[in-house]
C-alpha cells in the first residue's frame, strides 16, 4: 500500500520551514530595498531634470515680442532639446509644429502650467518611460514683478537610463533571493541532520526495546531537549528492565511451583487410580450411598489426574521444552483413529478425503482434535461435523456444531487458560485448559516463519466453528525455549 504523501517527514518539513523563512525574509528585505532605491533614483532624476529645465528657461528671457512667431516657437523648442530629450513650445493654440510631444501632453498638466506653476509627471510610451516637465516663461512688468507670458514650454525627459539601473536592482534582488534560498536549504539540511540523528537513534533504540532487548540505552549528548528525551528513555528502559525481570522471575517461580506440585501429585494419583479401578469394579455391588460415593471418588480422581497431566503439559509449553515428534501422517486416518478411540465415531459427521499426507506430530494432532470434538459434544448440539481440506502447503481441519454458538464477548478469551464462558459454573467436567493446550499445540507446528493456528468463530447458519490450520511439512527441531511473558494466558 502506498504511503500518503502528506504530512511529509521531519526532514522535508524542516527544509520547507527554512526555505519559507529564507524566501520571506529575502522578499521583504530585498523588496523594501528595491522600492526605496527605485524611488531615490527616480526622485534624483526628476529633480535634476526639473532644475535643468528651469535654468534653461530662465536663460530665454526676456522675450523679444509677443505673440511669438512660429519661428520663435521652433527656436525655443530647439534650444531646449538635446540628444536624449525633446521639447515643445506652445503659445495659446499654436506650438512648435510637427512634434509628436504635443499629442501626449495631458490636459491636466497643461492646465497647471497655464496657472504659472512648474509641474512634472512620469509616463510611459511603447515601453519607454519618460518624464514630462512643463513651465511657463515669465515677463518682467513695469514694476519689476514677474507675470506669466502665456508661452509654455515642455520637455520630454527620457528615463531609460534610470530604468536600466532599476532593472539591475531587480536582477540583484532576484539573485539575492536565490542565494538566500540556497543558503536556507543548506542550513535546513545541516539542522535536519543535527535534529534527525538523535531522533533516528531514539527510533532504533525503541525498536530494539520493543523486540525484547531490555538492555538498550541511548548515549546522552548535551543538555538540550533531545538530551532530556534520551535521559527519559534510558530511565524508562531501566525501569522496564527491572520490572520485566521481576515478572519473569515470578513467572519462573510460578511455573516451577506448578511443575513441582504436578510431579509430586503423580505418585499419589497413580496409587489412587489403582484404588479407583477396584472401586469401579465393586461400585455396582455396593449399596446406595456407598456405590454413589465410590463412583464419585473414581470420577474426581480421573478429573484430578487429567488436570495434573494438563498442568505438566502447560509447564512444558511455558518453559519451551515442548518438542515435536514428527512423522508422515495420513490426516484422515489419524482423525478417524481419534474419534474411534473415544467412542465418538457414531456421534460425529466426517468429511475426510483420504490420502492427505502431512509431516506433523500425530500425538499432538490427537490431543487437538480430541479437545475440539469433545468440547463440541459437551457444549454444542448435534450434528457435530469434522471437515478436512488441504492445499500443497497447508491442511485445514474444521470442527463445527449446531449449538447456540459462542458469545462475541467470549471469542477473544476462548483459548485463555482456566477460562470458562459461564463463570457461575465453578465445577464442570473440564479444567479450562483443554482449548489452551490445543492452541499451544497448533502453534508448536511451524514451517519456516509460519506457525500453525487455531481460530474460534461462529457459523452464519448457527453453531460454533473451530478451524485448525497446520503446515503440511513442519520443520524439525521444535522452536527453542521461549521465556517471553504470557499475554492473556497465551504466548505472544
Amino acid at each position: 500500500m502506498n504511503r500518503p504523501w502528506w504530512p511529509p517527514g521531519l526532514r522535508v518539513r524542516l527544509l520547507l520551514a527554512f526555505a519559507s523563512l529564507g524566501l520571506t525574509t529575502t522578499a521583504v528585505v530585498a523588496g523594501a530595498s528595491y522600492v526605496q532605491a527605485r524611488d531615490v533614483i527616480l526622485q534624483q532624476a526628476q529633480d535634476a531634470a526639473v532644475v535643468t529645465l528651469t535654468e534653461q528657461v530662465a536663460q530665454l528671457t526676456p522675450i523679444r515680442s509677443l505673440p511669438p512667431s512660429q519661428a520663435d516657437l521652433d527656436a525655443i523648442a530647439a534650444k531646449l532639446s538635446n540628444r536624449d530629450d525633446s521639447a515643445i513650445a506652445v503659445y495659446q493654440d499654436r506650438s512648435s509644429s510637427h512634434d509628436p510631444i504635443a499629442e501626449i501632453l495631458p490636459p491636466e498638466l497643461r492646465a497647471e502650467v497655464r496657472g504659472g506653476r512648474v509641474v512634472w509627471q512620469r509616463q510611459s510610451e511603447q515601453g519607454h518611460p519618460y518624464l514630462v516637465i512643463g513651465t511657463q516663461l515669465m515677463l518682467t512688468g513695469s514694476e519689476g514683478t514677474p507675470r506669466p507670458s502665456g508661452l509654455e514650454v515642455y520637455r520630454l525627459h527620457s528615463l531609460v537610463p534610470e530604468q536600466r539601473s532599476i532593472d539591475r536592482l531587480a536582477t540583484l534582488a532576484w539573485l539575492t533571493g536565490g542565494l538566500s534560498l540556497a543558503f536556507a536549504v543548506l542550513l535546513a539540511l545541516f539542522a535536519a541532520r543535527g535534529v534527525l540523528r538523535p531522533v533516528r537513534e531514539l527510533g532504533e533504540a525503541a525498536r530494539r526495546l520493543g523486540d525484547g532487548d531490555l538492555t538498550t540505552r541511548l548515549t546522552v549528548h548535551g543538555s538540550d531537549e533531545l538530551a532530556g528525551v534520551a535521559r527519559t528513555f534510558n530511565y524508562t528502559a531501566e525501569r522496564l528492565e527491572r520490572q520485566v525481570g521481576e515478572l519473569r522471575r515470578m513467572e519462573a517461580d510460578a511455573r516451577r511451583f506448578v511443575a513441582d506440585v504436578s510431579h509430586e501429585l503423580r505418585t499419589p494419583l497413580a496409587a489412587m487410580t489403582a484404588v479407583t479401578d477396584v472401586l469401579d469394579e465393586e461400585a455396582p455391588r455396593l449399596p446406595g450411598d456407598a456405590g454413589r460415593a465410590a463412583r464419585l471418588v473414581s470420577q474426581e480422581t480421573q478429573n484430578l489426574t487429567q488436570l495434573v497431566t494438563d498442568l505438566i503439559e502447560v509447564t512444558r509449553f511455558d518453559s519451551g521444552t515442548a518438542a515435536l515428534n514428527l512423522d508422515d501422517v495420513d490426516v484422515a486416518a489419524a482423525v478417524r483413529a481419534t474419534l474411534h478411540a473415544r467412542g465418538w465415531t457414531d456421534r460425529v459427521v466426517t468429511d475426510l478425503p483420504p490420502g492427505t499426507l502431512a509431516r506433523l506430530d500425530p500425538r499432538r494432532l490427537d490431543v487437538i482434535m480430541a479437545n475440539l470434538v469433545g468440547n463440541a459434544l459437551r457444549h454444542g448440539a448435534r450434528p457435530v461435523s469434522v471437515r478436512l481440506r488441504a492445499d500443497p502447503d497447508w491442511i485445514v481441519l474444521s470442527v463445527s456444531d449446531r449449538g447456540p454458538g459462542l458469545d462475541p464477548r467470549v471469542l477473544p478469551r476462548v483459548f485463555d487458560r482456566f477460562y470458562k464462558a459461564d463463570s457461575a459454573r465453578s465445577r464442570s467436567e473440564g479444567s479450562g485448559l483443554g482449548l489452551a493446550i490445543a492452541w499451544e499445540n497448533a502453534r508448536l507446528h511451524r514451517a519456516d516463519a509460519d506457525r500453525g493456528s487455531l481460530v474460534a468463530g461462529n457459523d452464519p447458519a448457527g453453531g460454533a466453528v473451530f478451524t485448525l490450520r497446520l503446515p503440511r511439512r513442519c520443520t524439525d527441531p521444535s522452536p527453542p525455549a521461549d521465556h517471553r511473558l504470557l499475554v492473556d494466558g497465551r504466548r505472544s
